[in-house]
């Protein structure tokens, strides 16, 4: 990735020449660089090659120049807030969504409707310890939790340390009717945070086989940061109460358990729960010059959790596609296929939205030749996941080549659940996902703390550059990055990537199996 010093000197130039094509190829600047980096590569096609070295540089010197991106996404995060999807703020970022498009110049925007099973909200959710002393606790209710009766519920509390099947063994009777405590360890990788999910639904498993009236989860983060997470990714209700308790707090009340004293807790959550919700997707179009009809998908989702105002998760990303398409546009270049970008809603409760936009275009699957998502807040972009899909890790590189320098051309071929791509994937349509280092993103994850402030502009404006010339490429190719998978080579990259095992673990492999999701010949 560049340095400061590059940005610095490259803005430089931008205010103090016209057009980027003034550059003298002499001059020892980046973007000249990059210029001849782009005659040399970016495209695989002599006739794409030379649109792509005009296009390149024009793409790179409209992101990182002045822009409307900031401030964009300050409405967003400031004005409309967290997004939760089914709420009257996820509404407000839909026409936040279409009235930005607009003004990025794109050919059209639309919202598209479809339906979730259901809506929620969080009511006053409160744990008073009864016994064996009373203090003030600090925990959330678990995103699409079922409300406690009206009256709460009163209950022993059982610790069941790790959740596993020996340590519900060891709990034995107690757990029946009681509400049970699970730790966890601090999380700081990206695997930490993957563990965090997978773990959660063979607990739910032995706590519902054991009669548990709730789960009370200890809080991943320290110094009592709360966020929200969600442990059923179908879009209905979960099946038992749950909450995340503040470290502190729950360590707290492990201490009494650990020392023998008999803990009894009365826990209260109100939840609202609503019937099926119309909800929808905002999709944006600049039209192919060729192949109006083959398209390529930049995407990234719009809704996000209420705690804080969804900056690093994923309002920053939103706003990234919105500026792709504006620095494409203000290019003045038309490209081979269309590019379509969308920004999906549902994505927290089981990518309900990318779902949806698949079984309403699925009879464009065969003629959408790439879906890149961003999904990762706001660390330096390391290059893509390429979902399993070996055979477009060349194109992709050779994509890149005009910002080799920037460090973002370094792929990976694994598969993973948790964003936007899933469902496209399970099409048969290649799919990138931005690699990112973690930076701030772990720590205010879905948390109080993710907030506009923890958003690095800067780096925001490189990774807009580095989206619009991936799909720009991909979109300009003559050959397609990669054919679209039949259903037996879909499940071959499932078993390769283990991507199955995952789907097992969350609860979406009958879905694949049934035909309810993914390719189904």
């Amino acid at each position: 990735m560049p340095s400061p010093r590059f940005l610095s000197l490259l803005l430089c130039l931008l205010a103090s020449l016209p057009a980027v094509a003034q550059i003298p190829r002499a001059q020892p600047d980046p973007l000249a660089r990059m210029q001849a980096a782009a005659a040399s590569g970016g495209c695989s096609a002599a006739t794409s090659a030379s649109l792509c070295e005009e296009a390149m540089p024009k793409i790179v010197a409209n992101a990182l120049g002045p822009s409307p991106l900031e401030e964009n996404l300050r409405r967003l995060t400031d004005e409309v807030g967290g997004r939760m999807t089914g709420s009257p703020a996820m509404s407000r970022a839909v026409a936040w969504a279409v009235a930005a498009f607009r003004q990025a110049g794109v050919d059209e925007v639309r919202a598209e409707k479809y339906t979730i099973p259901l809506s929620w909200s969080e009511g006053a959710t409160r744990l008073e310890v009864l016994m064996p002393a009373p203090f003030p606790m600090r925990l959330v209710s678990v995103g699409w939790a079922p409300p406690t009766p009206a009256a709460g519920l009163e209950a022993n509390l059982v610790d069941i340390g790790e959740g596993s099947e020996a340590d519900f063994a060891r709990a034995g009777a107690s757990a029946k009717a009681a509400i049970l405590l699970a730790h966890s360890e601090i999380g700081k990788t990206w695997e930490d945070l993957f563990n965090e999910y997978l773990r959660a639904p063979a607990i739910i498993d032995r706590a519902v086989k054991s009669g548990a009236g709730a789960i009370l989860w200890m809080s991943t983060r320290e110094r009592g940061l709360l966020y929200r997470h969600q442990n059923t990714l179908t879009g209905e209700l979960d099946r038992l109460p749950q909450a995340i308790v503040a470290r502190e707090d729950a360590q707290r009340l492990a201490r009494f358990l650990s020392a023998g004293e008999k803990v009894r807790v009365h826990l209260v959550m109100p939840n609202r729960v609503g019937g099926p919700a119309e909800q929808e997707n905002v999709v944006a179009e600049i039209r192919g010059r060729e192949k109006p009809d083959e398209y390529v998908i930049l995407g990234a989702h719009l809704d996000s959790w209420e705690l804080g105002t969804g900056a690093l998760d994923n309002g920053c990303n939103a706003a990234l596609v919105i500026e792709a398409a504006r620095v494409i546009h203000a290019t003045g270049l038309r490209q081979r296929r269309t590019i379509r970008f969308v920004l999906f809603s549902g994505e927290e409760q089981g990518t309900l939205g990318s779902r949806a936009y698949v079984r309403t275009h699925r009879a464009e699957m065969d003629r959408t030749v790439g879906a890149v998502v961003y999904d990762e807040g706001i660390g330096r972009v390391t290059g893509y996941s390429l979902g399993g899909r070996r055979d477009v890790e060349a194109g992709v590189r050779e994509i890149l080549k005009p910002i080799e320098s920037w460090g973002s051309n370094r792929h990976t071929t694994d598969a993973f659940i948790g964003t936007d791509n899933l469902d496209f994937l399970l099409e048969g349509v290649p799919t990138l996902v931005a690699n990112q280092e973690e930076a701030n993103y772990l720590p205010n994850y879905h948390a109080s703390s993710d907030t506009f402030d923890k958003v690095d502009i800067r780096e925001l404006k490189l990774h807009a550059a580095l989206a619009a010339v991936t799909v720009f490429g991909i979109a300009e190719n003559s050959e397609r990055l990669g054919k679209r998978q039949s259903r037996a080579e879909i499940e071959a990259l499932l078993k390769e990537t283990a991507l199955d095992k995952q789907m097992q673990a969350l609860g979406l492999w009958p879905m694949w199996e049934q035909g309810q999701r993914g390719r189904t010949k």
